[in-house]
C-alpha cells in the first residue's frame, strides 16, 4: 500500500513539474517548424489583427524573407548540422529546403556538400547541376565541385574544375587551398602506387 502511495506521489510531482515546461514553444528551439509557430501566434492575435483563416495561415508573407535568415528554417538548421559533422541530418534539412525552395542555389550547394560527405556522389552531381542551372558556374560552385572530385580520387577532373574556378576568382584563398590539397593528395597517391 505504501509503495502505491509513494509511486503516486512521485508521478504527481513529475506531472506538476512537466506542466510548467514550455521548451517546445521557445523561440530558440531549432526543431520547431514555421508552420508549428504560425497557428499559435495567429490564435493569440489581437482583435485588430487580420482574422484567422486557413487562407491567412498557409499563404506566404507579402515580402518573403531571404532563405537562411531565420535560424529555424531548414537551410540554417542544415548548415548547423553540417558544421557539427552530422551529415545525414544536414542532408535531410537541405533536402527539405530544396523541396520548399527549388530555386535556392545555396540550399542545392549545401545538399551537394552533404551528399559528398555521405559519399553519395551520384546525388551530389545532380545537386551541383541544379545549382549551376540557377546561378551558372560560379567560382564557389566550381570550387565545391572540384573538392567533390578530389574526395572521389578523380584528380584530373578536380584539377580542371578547380582551375576553372581559379580563372573566375584568382584571389580566392579557398580555391588556392583546394588546389594545394589536390597537389598533396596527388603526390601521396603516386607515392602509394
Amino acid at each position: 500500500m505504501r509503495m502505491r502511495v509513494g509511486r503516486g506521489f512521485v508521478a504527481a510531482a513529475c506531472l506538476v513539474w512537466l506542466a510548467g515546461c514550455q521548451t517546445t514553444s521557445a523561440p530558440d528551439n531549432p526543431f520547431l517548424k514555421l508552420s508549428d509557430t504560425l497557428q499559435p501566434q495567429a490564435a493569440h492575435a489581437s482583435a485588430s489583427a487580420v482574422p484567422v483563416s486557413p487562407e491567412n495561415i498557409d499563404s506566404p508573407p507579402a515580402t518573403p524573407q531571404l532563405l537562411g535568415t531565420d535560424p529555424n528554417d531548414d537551410l540554417s538548421i542544415g548548415k548547423k548540422y553540417f558544421r557539427q559533422g552530422s551529415y545525414g541530418l544536414a542532408e535531410q534539412h537541405f533536402r527539405k529546403a530544396v523541396e520548399l525552395h527549388p530555386r535556392d542555389a545555396e540550399s542545392w550547394v549545401g545538399l551537394a556538400a552533404a551528399y559528398d560527405r555521405l559519399r553519395r556522389f551520384d546525388l551530389a552531381d545532380r545537386a551541383y547541376e541544379q545549382a549551376i542551372g540557377i546561378l551558372g558556374p560560379t567560382p564557389e560552385i566550381l570550387n565545391n565541385r572540384g573538392y567533390s572530385y578530389m574526395l572521389r580520387g578523380d584528380y584530373r577532373r578536380a584539377r580542371t574544375t578547380l582551375l576553372l574556378a581559379q580563372a573566375k576568382d584568382p584571389k580566392s584563398p579557398y580555391i588556392a587551398n583546394n588546389l594545394q590539397m589536390l597537389d598533396e593528395s596527388a603526390r601521396k597517391a603516386k607515392a602509394i602506387n
